[in-house]
């Protein structure tokens, strides 16, 4: 964020305290096509990019695990098997929207008895210190106005030897691929997200608020400086995703 309290909304600048509701207005009105979406948008690959952070999270049975930006679940319904009864997973978004799909998903699913459900922002999570044992974001990050400070809010709800874990659209690591990348953003998917979701303008952001988020070694000094150590980071599909790890000492 600048110091005459400004921030980004896409390529917009806009006053701090108006982002959260633009952003809110933009998942407000993807929801209920959000899955759908992804698997438009990434050829069904979102679902291996998911499946590799589960992999690499550790999580174990009994443990206490929180989805921050949880949306519809998909992380969330994989973590309450790997919990199991003793176990328990926070499914949490600052969207009521997204957050009332992903609750209807669970239970559709049959998961639920180690599932709860909290309507917070990452910035400042209403949970106590030293709470889970693990904290997974998942194409979230880029949306918070202050990610600083969403990151040192994670850090303070982990318990220590606890793992955090963001998923985050990131930067190509050829320059051929993010030519290609870049135009299939800003040429094709407002297109898809019109044709599918009769709104092209989110889809819009989605490609312009990805453009702003921090590359991967920028993200991974920010992990860093909030007191995150044994800090590492996975490219997936050449970049245009990276899955970064920190834990609390």
């Amino acid at each position: 964020m600048t110091d005459n309290k400004t921030t980004h909304f896409g390529f917009k600048t806009v006053p701090v305290q108006e982002k959260a509701g633009h952003v809110a207005d933009v998942f407000h009105s993807v929801a209920g096509k959000y899955d759908l979406m992804n698997d438009l948008m990434s050829g069904g690959i979102h679902r291996l990019w998911k499946r590799y952070t589960i992999e690499l999270s550790g999580v174990r049975s009994g443990q206490r695990v929180l989805d921050i930006a949880g949306g519809t679940g998909d992380l969330t319904v994989k973590f309450s098997r790997l919990v199991g009864p003793t176990g328990e997973v926070v499914l949490a978004d600052i969207n009521d929207s997204m957050l009332k799909v992903g609750r209807d998903k669970l239970t559709d699913r049959g998961a639920g008895g180690n599932v709860r459900y909290a309507q917070a922002d990452a910035q400042y999570l209403p949970f106590p210190d030293n709470t889970f044992d693990c904290i997974t974001i998942a194409f979230g990050l880029r949306n918070v106005t202050d990610k600083d400070l969403a990151l040192q809010s994670m850090l303070r709800v982990l318990k220590p030897g606890g793992r955090l874990l963001v998923l985050e659209f990131s930067t190509p690591t050829s320059g051929l691929l993010g030519k290609v990348y870049d135009f299939y953003s800003f040429n094709l998917l407002p297109r898809i997200g019109q044709l599918v979701a009769h709104d092209g303008d989110s889809y819009q952001y989605l490609a312009e608020s990805i453009r702003m988020h921090p590359d991967q070694e920028t993200l991974k000094t920010m992990m860093a400086d909030a007191g995150f150590v044994n800090l590492d980071y996975h490219n997936m599909t050449g970049g245009i995703v990276a899955l970064h790890r920190g834990f609390k000492p």
